[in-house]
C-alpha cells in the first residue's frame, strides 16, 4: 500500500508540477508597458503591466522557449528548463529594432535578411502607420519618401500612388505577394485595406516585372497581413475627426479545432458631412461609406510548412458633387454629381507542398464590379482576375535558385465604346532567378521572365542585381532590369470619364516597355556611444521605349491617347536618414530629387503632376514618465505642372510649394488601452488659396451656357470670359484644411 501511495505522489510531482515565471521587461533603461510574453509550445501568453512586470503561471516541467516582444523592438527568445515547482525570476532587456535585420520577401520572392538581399527593400511596420492614423492604406503612404498618394479628381477624390515620379498604374500593389490590386482597383480598391490587419509594408522602388509580371514597372508595394498565430486575441481602433470622419478597425483571432487558426478583421468608414469651404458649391471631400471584411485561416501541419487561405469582401458607396445633390439626381443633368458603387471579392491562398523540396503554390482570385455615374456619363464595369503561381526554392553550394511558373486570366467588360465585347486576356509565364554568392561580401542575382500574352505574344523581362558588402555596416547595390505593362485605359485614367473633354484613341495601344537602373548605398552606424544611425541613398534612371501618355496640350477639349513616338524618361536621387537617440527620440527624414521628360513628335515637355522635389519626415519622442509618445510627421512637395484648358485659363500652370504636417500625442498608461489625439494639416493649407477656382465652370457643370465655334472649341463670352468648359481634373493635393482627431486603441493578447 505504501508503494502505491508513493507511486501516485511521484506521478503527481512529475506530471502536475507547476512553476511560475515572472520578471520585468525594459529597454535597458525604462520599463516597456504591456510588452508581450509567450510560450508558443504551450499556446500560453500574457502582457506585462504598465510597469513592465509580467507573470506566467502554471508552467509544467520541461524545456520551453519564451518569446519577449514589443512593437519597435527586436524579439528576444530565452530557453528555460523546468524540473521543479520553484518560481523563476527572469528579467529581459529588449533592443530597438531599426528594421535592418528584418526578414523581407518582396525583393526576391523568398524570405531573406534585409541586410543580405541584393534588392533594396524598405520596410514600414504597424508602428509607422500609427504615427499618423489614417482610414486606409492610400493615405497611410503619404509620409513614405518617394511615394506620393495622388488625387486625380476634385469631385470623387479618386487617386493612385506615384513612385519616384511614375504614375499609379506603374506601381504594383500586392497583398501577401499576390497581385490583386490592379485594373479597376488601381483607382478604387486601395481605400478598402484595413490598416489594423497589416503586419508590415515592404516597398521596392524600380522594376520588378521579372518576378511579378505586368504593372510592376515603377515599383512594388507588398502589404503583408498579420498571422493568426501572432495577432492579438482582440483588437479595436476607433477615431473621429472634427470633420466627422469616423473610422473603426476591429480584429480578433480564434481557433477552429486544435490545428486551425483564424484571424477576422473588419473596417468601417463613414463620412457624411458635406463641406464647401472654398465656396464653389461642390463638396470639398467625397462623402463615403465603406465596409471591408477580412478573414484569414491557417493550419498547423506536422511538416511545419505553410497552409493559409484568406478572403476579403469590400463595398463602398461614395459621391461628390454639387452641395444640393442627392441620389434622386443620379445620372441626370439637373444637379451634377459623381456617384460610385464598388463591390469587390478577393481570395488568397498559399500551400507549401508536403515534400522535402521547398515547393510553394499560391493563388488569388478577384471579382470587382463598379457602377458609377459622372454627371450624365454612366460607367459600369466588371473585372475578374484569376492568378496561380508555383515556385521551387532550391539551394546548391553557392547558388540559390528560384524557379517558377504562373498563369493569369483576366475577364474585363464595360459599357464604353472602346470595349465592344468582353475582353479575355491570358498570360502564361515562366521565370528563373539565381542568387550567386561569389564571396562573403559579393552576391550577384540573375533573373529573367518570359510571358506569353494572348494578344501581344511573347514578352521577355530580364534583371540583374549586385550586392557588395565591404563591412558589416556598409552595403552597395546595383539593380538593372526591364518592365512591361498592358494599359487598361478607362480603369486607370479617371480623366477619361469625368469632365467634358472628348476621349480620342488614335490607334491600337501597344504594351509599354521600360528599362531601369538603380544604385543604392546603405550605412548602419553609430555616433558616439549611444546614437544609432541609418543612412541610405539611391539614384535611378528609367527610360520608356513606349508609354501611353494622355495628351492634354494639343486640344483643350480633348484627351488624346496614342503610342509614344519619341521617348519618356525619369531620373533622380533619393535619400533617407534615421537617428535613434538614447533619451527616447527617433527621427526619420527623406528627400527625393527627380527630373521627368517626355518627347512626343520632337516636342519635349514635363509630365503633368510630377514634382521635382519632395521631402518627408517623422519625429517621435517617448515620454517615459507619462508612458506616452509624441509624433510629428509631414511632407513637402515642389511645383508640378497642372492641366489647363487653354491660353485664357487664369489658373496657375504650376502648383506652388505645399506641405501637409501632422502632430499626435499617444497615452499608454491604461492597461490594454491607448488613447491618441492630434491635428492633421497643421498649416491649414489647401490648393485653392492661390487660384481663383479649382473646378472650371463649376456654375455650369453640364456646359449648357457654353458657346462653341464651328470646330467645337469653346468661345469667350461675357458669361464665359476664359473660354472654359466644365472640368474637375485641376487637382494635385487634398482639399481638407486643418482638423483635429481623437481615437482609442484596445489590444488583448
Amino acid at each position: 500500500m505504501k508503494k502505491i501511495v508513493l507511486f501516485f505522489l511521484t506521478l503527481n510531482t512529475v506530471v502536475f508540477a507547476q512553476t511560475t515565471i515572472k520578471g520585468k521587461i525594459t529597454d535597458k533603461k525604462d520599463p516597456l508597458a504591456f510588452a508581450s510574453v509567450s510560450i508558443p509550445e504551450l499556446s500560453k501568453g500574457v502582457n506585462a503591466n504598465e510597469n513592465g512586470m509580467y507573470v506566467l503561471e502554471n508552467i509544467p516541467n520541461g524545456s520551453f522557449t519564451i518569446h519577449f516582444s514589443f512593437i519597435g523592438y527586436k524579439t528576444k527568445k530565452k530557453i528555460v528548463v523546468i524540473d521543479n515547482n520553484i518560481s523563476i525570476i527572469l528579467d529581459v532587456a529588449l533592443e530597438e529594432n531599426q528594421s535592418l535585420d528584418e526578414v523581407v520577401v518582396t525583393g526576391t520572392l523568398k524570405a531573406v535578411s534585409r541586410l543580405e538581399t541584393p534588392v533594396p527593400v524598405e520596410v514600414y511596420t504597424a508602428t509607422f502607420l500609427k504615427k499618423n492614423p489614417t482610414p486606409n492604406i492610400f493615405e497611410a503612404l503619404q509620409n513614405v519618401n518617394g511615394v506620393r498618394p495622388q488625387l486625380n479628381c476634385n469631385i470623387c477624390n479618386t487617386g493612385d500612388i506615384h513612385t519616384n515620379g511614375l504614375e499609379g498604374p506603374y506601381t504594383m500593389v500586392t497583398i501577401d505577394g499576390m497581385p490583386i490590386v490592379s485594373g479597376l482597383s488601381t483607382v478604387y480598391g486601395l481605400s478598402g485595406i484595413p490598416n489594423s490587419l497589416i503586419e508590415r509594408i515592404e516597398i521596392v522602388k524600380g522594376p520588378a516585372s521579372s518576378l511579378y509580371g505586368s504593372e510592376a514597372v515603377g515599383g512594388l508595394i507588398n502589404i503583408i497581413t498579420k498571422s493568426p498565430a501572432t495577432a492579438p486575441l482582440l483588437y479595436a481602433d476607433f477615431f473621429s475627426t472634427t470633420w466627422l470622419e469616423n473610422n473603426l478597425d476591429l480584429g480578433a483571432k480564434y481557433n477552429l479545432g486544435k490545428k486551425m487558426h483564424a484571424l477576422l478583421g473588419l473596417n468601417y468608414f463613414n463620412y457624411n458631412n458635406p463641406i464647401d469651404n472654398n465656396q464653389d458649391n461642390f463638396t470639398d471631400v467625397t462623402l463615403q461609406e465603406r465596409i471591408s471584411v477580412f478573414n484569414k485561416l491557417s493550419w498547423d501541419r506536422k511538416s511545419e510548412k505553410e497552409f493559409s487561405i484568406a478572403g476579403r469582401f469590400f463595398y463602398e458607396d461614395r459621391w461628390g458633387g454639387e452641395m444640393q445633390w442627392n441620389k434622386s439626381y443620379r445620372g441626370g443633368d439637373e444637379v451634377y454629381g459623381e456617384s460610385i458603387y464598388t463591390k469587390r471579392y478577393e481570395l488568397l491562398g498559399k500551400y507549401e507542398l508536403p515534400i522535402v523540396e521547398n515547393v510553394t503554390s499560391s493563388l488569388s482570385y478577384t471579382n470587382h464590379h463598379q457602377n458609377s455615374v459622372y454627371g450624365t456619363t454612366l460607367f459600369e464595369a466588371k473585372q475578374e482576375i484569376a492568378y496561380g503561381q508555383l515556385t521551387w526554392d532550391k539551394k546548391s553550394t553557392n547558388h540559390d535558385f528560384l524557379i517558377g511558373m504562373a498563369y493569369r486570366y483576366q475577364l474585363y467588360n464595360d459599357n464604353t465604346t472602346a470595349t465592344k465585347a468582353p475582353e479575355k486576356n491570358k498570360i502564361s509565364s515562366v521565370f528563373v532567378q539565381d542568387e550567386i554568392k561569389l564571396s562573403k561580401s559579393n552576391h550577384i542575382l540573375l533573373g529573367s521572365r518570359l510571358d506569353y500574352h494572348s494578344i501581344h505574344g511573347y514578352i521577355f523581362t530580364p534583371r540583374i542585381a549586385y550586392r557588395w558588402k565591404p563591412t558589416k555596416n556598409d552595403i552597395f547595390r546595383i539593380n538593372a532590369g526591364t518592365g512591361f505593362r498592358v494599359v487598361n485605359l478607362f480603369t486607370e485614367e479617371h480623366a477619361a470619364l469625368t469632365g467634358s473633354r472628348d476621349v480620342i484613341i488614335k490607334e491600337n495601344l501597344n504594351p509599354e516597355k521600360s528599362y531601369n537602373i538603380n544604385f543604392n548605398y546603405l550605412k548602419k552606424g553609430q555616433i558616439g556611444e549611444n546614437i544609432q544611425s541609418i543612412v541610405e541613398f539611391s539614384s535611378w534612371y528609367t527610360h520608356f521605349k513606349n508609354q501611353i501618355i494622355p495628351d492634354y496640350d494639343t486640344n483643350a477639349n480633348q484627351i488624346i491617347y496614342e503610342n509614344l513616338k519619341g521617348y519618356s524618361k525619369t531620373f533622380g536621387i533619393t535619400g533617407n536618414v534615421e537617428f535613434l537617440f538614447p533619451f527616447g527620440l527617433k527621427t526619420m527624414t527623406g528627400f527625393t530629387l527627380l527630373n521627368s521628360k517626355n518627347k512626343r513628335d520632337a516636342i519635349v515637355s514635363t509630365p503633368i503632376l510630377t514634382e521635382k522635389f519632395s521631402a518627408t519626415w517623422g519625429i517621435s519622442y517617448t515620454l517615459s514618465k507619462w508612458n506616452a509618445t509624441l509624433d510629428y510627421t509631414g511632407n513637402i512637395y515642389g511645383p508640378m505642372r497642372l492641366s489647363l484648358l487653354g491660353d485664357l485659363d487664369p489658373r496657375s500652370e504650376y502648383s506652388s510649394f505645399w506641405s501637409i504636417q501632422n502632430i499626435q500625442f499617444t497615452y499608454k498608461n491604461i492597461k490594454n488601452f491607448e488613447w491618441y489625439l492630434g491635428a492633421k494639416n497643421l498649416l491649414n493649407w489647401t490648393p485653392n488659396k492661390k487660384n481663383p477656382f479649382l473646378i472650371a465652370r463649376a456654375n455650369d457643370p453640364f456646359d449648357k451656357e457654353v458657346v462653341f465655334d464651328a470646330n467645337g472649341n469653346p468661345m469667350a463670352t461675357a458669361n464665359n470670359p476664359y473660354a472654359l468648359t466644365f472640368d474637375p481634373s485641376y487637382v494635385y493635393a487634398p482639399n481638407q484644411g486643418i482638423r483635429l482627431f481623437l481615437g482609442m486603441r484596445y489590444s488583448l493578447n
